[in-house]
């Protein structure tokens, strides 16, 4: 699915995504990211939601965004709280979904000019 935004200068927009893949700024991704306004983050190594631990957030704690997107693939999953409690200790806020979720909610949150980050598992 492609999507549309009318302005993001500057800032990641995450403008389609399908089955295996996520684009942003019209550059196509294949493996799971981190995505913020300011900050892409391709290196992330997650290959599927079993196998996330805590160490996976590490890096969002050094970017303090207020509100993380995890998606989780094409299943909605909920992770235990020993995974996110770096996280949440850290003020954090933390939202499972769908990795597709997480792609239209990070674009309507970002052009809000919020700090959130989306975490896509792919």
């Amino acid at each position: 699915m492609k999507l549309h935004l009318t302005q993001a200068a500057g800032s990641h927009l995450i403008t389609g995504y399908g089955d295996g893949w996520v684009e942003v700024n019209y550059a196509r991704h294949e493996h799971s990211l981190i995505v913020l306004p300011a900050t892409l983050v391709t290196d992330w190594t997650v290959d599927d939601f079993d196998s996330l631990v805590p160490e996976h957030f590490s890096h969002l704690l050094t970017l303090q965004p207020e509100l993380v997107l995890l998606g989780t693939g094409s299943r909605h999953r909920f992770l235990h709280p020993s995974i996110s409690r770096e996280l949440i200790s850290a003020n954090i806020s933390i939202e499972c979904m769908t990795t597709e979720a997480a792609c239209r909610t990070y674009n309507i949150l970002m052009a809000e000019s919020r700090h959130v980050a989306a975490a896509l598992i792919i």
